[in-house]
């Protein structure tokens, strides 16, 4: 089968980065599908494992990519949930072998139906950053879904990117009022068309934006980008109230405001589920599911930015060199394999 790989971990100029492939097709077992990879989408996990793996060399190539919509092939013995002709879209298991492949295994439990109303580059373009977005919210920081917290406020730093696009969605379909960072004018009026509520730049005092908009405090805060807000946000967080974060950090990250303000700080990782086996490795098939319908019914909508174009080393590459910029609003999306 065709696929895109990487022998080396180097930076995204080096010569070779990515390499064009021919590997033996899988074969489904257990509770796996085999999926024939229709669409795929770049995220800053991609880049970020694609240079961290030091000097080691990969032979067979390694495979990267989470994120992904698809046709179901064949189904392990195991599965029930799916059937062979399914079309699925889903951002699979980081210790397992990408979605760069024409054609992928991937459990079950970490699978949605694809949104019928859209094509696959629309639907590969949603499903790590739709996992992160609701795990965070609503595991995470524990806001209501279905508007029982509605008029609750959130700051989204990164409102723009991957995550905040699909997140910005999310939390108004939860009735909450929306704050979100963007620096930029195209990116400022893309989260606007998203619905965000307000906009604060997250390149100047955001505590003195907040203020100017008439909040004394942020219900909820998700940290979308880096840690490099986190003094602001100790300081914007209501008492009682919940920071959640999709980055770790080397920063400083003083705790005493949280203490005296009695809030929390959550980690997300939408990985962890699949990586730890953990017993309710079944919601993701549930989470994408519901947004699915969600998007079908009108209320959400695909963040689909850019189609680079197929799937192939040299397009593979110019995805990594645009996701790297930190500029892109949306997501990145290569479709089929040239």
């Amino acid at each position: 089968m065709q696929a895109v790989g990487i022998t080396h971990y180097r930076d995204i100029d080096a010569d070779d980065v990515f390499v064009d492939v021919d590997l033996p097709k899988p074969e489904a077992k257990g509770r796996d599908l085999l999926v024939e990879v229709k669409a795929v989408s770049v995220n800053p996990v991609d880049t970020k494992v694609r240079k961290g793996g030091g000097a080691k060399v990969e032979n067979p190539p390694r495979i990267l990519g989470w994120d992904a919509s698809g046709v179901v092939e064949a189904v392990g013995p195991e599965v029930t949930l799916f059937k062979p002709g399914d079309e699925v879209y889903y951002a699979g298991d980081i210790t397992r072998s990408g979605s760069n492949a024409a054609f992928q295994l991937v459990d079950e439990r970490i699978v949605g139906h694809k949104p019928k109303s859209l094509s696959f580059a629309e639907a590969a373009a949603l499903p790590l950053t739709t996992i992160t977005a609701y795990e965070a919210f609503f595991d995470r920081l524990g806001i209501n879904r279905d508007g029982g917290d509605a008029g609750q406020s959130i700051l989204i730093i990164g409102a723009g990117g991957g995550v905040g696009s699909i997140g910005v969605q999310l939390a108004k379909a939860a009735g909450l009022t929306v704050i979100g960072t963007a620096s930029r004018p195209e990116t400022i009026d893309w989260v606007k068309k998203l619905g965000a509520d307000h906009t604060i730049n997250h390149r100047e005092d955001m505590p003195s934006q907040m203020r100017n908009l008439g909040f004394e405090n942020f219900d909820h805060i998700a940290i979308f980008n880096d840690m490099r807000h986190w003094e602001a946000c100790v300081e914007m967080i209501r008492p009682q109230g919940g920071i959640v974060s999709i980055d770790d950090t080397h920063l400083p990250m003083p705790m005493a405001g949280m203490k005296t303000k009695a809030a929390s700080l959550h980690w997300e990782f939408m990985f962890a589920r699949a990586m730890h086996q953990t017993p309710d490795m079944i919601e993701q098939h549930k989470l994408l599911s519901y947004v699915a319908g969600e998007i079908d019914a009108g209320r959400l909508r695909t963040t689909l930015e850019t189609v680079v174009g197929s799937i192939t080393a040299a397009n593979m590459q110019k995805a990594h060199e645009l996701v790297e910029t930190g500029t892109a609003k949306g997501k990145v999306v290569l479709e089929g394999f040239g």
